[in-house]
């Protein structure tokens, strides 16, 4: 079944030729500008031949302690820590939120999920006047290309597998938000044999929950050698692509979403004897995350077989923090090393992740406590291209540009990264986190006492496990960060009534 054009993807059509003509439009305006400064027209001409390609890969439910090169004891990833060692290892790396749709959407569009409509898991779609990355590449000359889990939008105004989305009112397909190719499915499969019945997610077997190629659902996934490694089967989509830009010289952007370690946690034999000396739930979980590595592994060879690395900008990251409560025989076996809280809590180990850039002609063997989020992928990547998207729209971005990170070893953040959902909503400084509590979580004092307490303040500095609350003995910071978060609400609030659009 190929996409047929809605009411409202004939909009979104209309609305993106539009909008490809303005930015096209800009695009002169600023060539013609800087060769009236003294840049000659030759120079315009290789810069825009030397675009990076840009490739941004997210693990699901990969919590910050699961990567060896962030000190887990036994799970292999060295692949990943190759890359953090050669690339700009990001200390504090934030998820867009503690749940993986609205981290996605904060990717494409550099702003906070409550603006876009998708303020939690299986919940919403990608509004179609919101501008994405893809769509601003694909005015840049990119192509691109989406490969694993969407979680954005149903693939089928027909179906969904999830309970909370309406198929028709919630259709929104990669190839509806600037994506040229895609293979992807609505969200999590298995990370093994997907296709097998005993592995279906929530006991799901419609074959519509699994794999979509560019608007057409794969429903014998069997016939087309869809078997084995999930993360092989993404990446199997992902490595053509890439080959095919790469050898005709275009540049191309690619997401490369993995589905991995979410559950149905299940490890293939390989990976499985990697681990035989652990309990049954490790062995599985240990080996996933493995199974994905070996992939990241792949890609970066294939980037040097077909000579782009050095200027591919290779991202990774992770969509959350890891899944439940890990006991010996369950899957769910992630960790948040020393943080507080897991996947769905605003607290560090729901959202802090593991984070690294690789691009070699930019950076090499660096680490940063800069806190970075997903959110700043979208303004980062049009500063490379010189591109300003508010020349376009005066609508607010979250996000900031890690340009002068990467560049100049930027260390202090211009403005805190806010979060507001489940049941929390905090403020995230250079040092002191804000936590608004309003179910009032009883916890205990610094003197063992219980207590509650509605605001909470941490020092990530000196403290990041987030175990002493300052917000009695520094209440000049707390009014100070209260009244930024509340202003920042209110503008999100704006948002949600689309004012932006206006």
């Amino acid at each position: 079944m190929t996409e047929e054009p809605t009411p409202s993807t004939a909009w979104r059509l209309l609305h993106s030729s539009l909008f490809l003509c303005f930015f096209m439009a800009g695009c002169s305006l600023r060539a013609e500008t800087q060769q009236t400064e003294g840049t000659s027209a030759t120079e315009v001409s290789q810069y825009s031949e030397n675009k990076p390609n840009i490739i941004l890969v997210m693990a699901d439910d990969l919590g910050w302690g699961d990567v060896a090169y962030n000190g887990h004891p036994v799970i292999k990833t060295p692949h990943l820590d190759a890359m953090a060692a050669n690339g700009l290892k990001f200390n504090r790396f934030y998820a867009g939120a503690p749940v993986c749709s609205p981290t996605r959407g904060s990717v494409l569009t550099g702003r906070h999920p409550q603006r876009y409509g998708i303020p939690s898991a299986n919940q919403g779609h990608m509004k179609d006047n919101e501008v994405t990355l893809p769509e601003v590449l694909k005015s840049q000359g990119y192509t691109t290309g989406h490969f694993g889990k969407w979680h954005l939008g149903t693939m089928t105004p027909e179906y969904s597998g999830k309970r909370n989305r309406k198929p028709e009112k919630h259709y929104s397909t990669p190839g509806m938000n600037g994506i040229d190719e895609w293979f992807a499915t609505e969200y999590a499969v298995s990370t093994w044999d997907p296709y097998k019945p005993e592995n279906a997610h929530d006991s799901v077997v419609d074959p519509r929950v699994l794999y979509w190629e560019n608007g057409e659902n794969i429903i014998d996934g069997f016939a087309q050698g869809l078997v084995g490694c999930d993360s092989r089967i993404i990446m199997d989509k992902a490595l053509p692509f890439i080959e095919k830009q790469a050898k005709s010289e275009t540049p191309f952007f690619a997401l490369i979403w993995f589905h991995a370690p979410h559950s149905p946690v299940v490890a293939g034999p390989e990976y499985l004897a990697m681990y035989s000396d652990e309990e049954e739930g490790k062995q599985h979980y240990y080996g996933v995350v493995t199974a994905l590595d070996d992939q990241l592994g792949r890609l970066r060879s294939a980037l040097r077989e077909w000579g782009v690395a050095d200027n591919t900008m290779v991202w990774f990251c992770s969509d959350n923090g890891p899944e439940g409560n890990p006991e010996a025989r369950r899957r769910n076996q992630g960790s948040a090393a020393d943080f507080r809280g897991r996947k769905r809590s605003l607290y560090e180990g729901g959202v802090r992740v593991p984070g690294i850039l690789e691009w070699p002609v930019k950076v090499s063997g660096k680490e940063t406590n800069f806190p970075a989020v997903t959110s700043d992928y979208f303004p980062t990547i049009l500063a490379v291209l010189s591109f300003h998207i508010h020349e376009m729209n005066t609508r607010p971005y979250d996000g900031v540009s890690l340009l002068p990170v990467i560049e100049d070893g930027l260390k202090v953040r211009p403005r805190p990264i806010l979060f507001d959902g489940h049941g929390l909503a905090t403020l995230n400084d250079n040092r002191y986190k804000l936590v608004h509590n309003p179910t009032q979580e009883r916890h205990r004092s610094d003197n063992g006492t219980a207590s509650v307490a509605e605001w909470e303040l941490y020092d990530l500095m000196a403290d990041p496990s987030e175990t002493i609350n300052l917000a009695e003995r520094q209440p000049e910071l707390l009014k100070r960060m209260r009244s930024q978060l509340r202003a920042w609400q209110i503008s999100c609030q704006a948002s949600v009534k689309e004012l932006d659009y206006e």
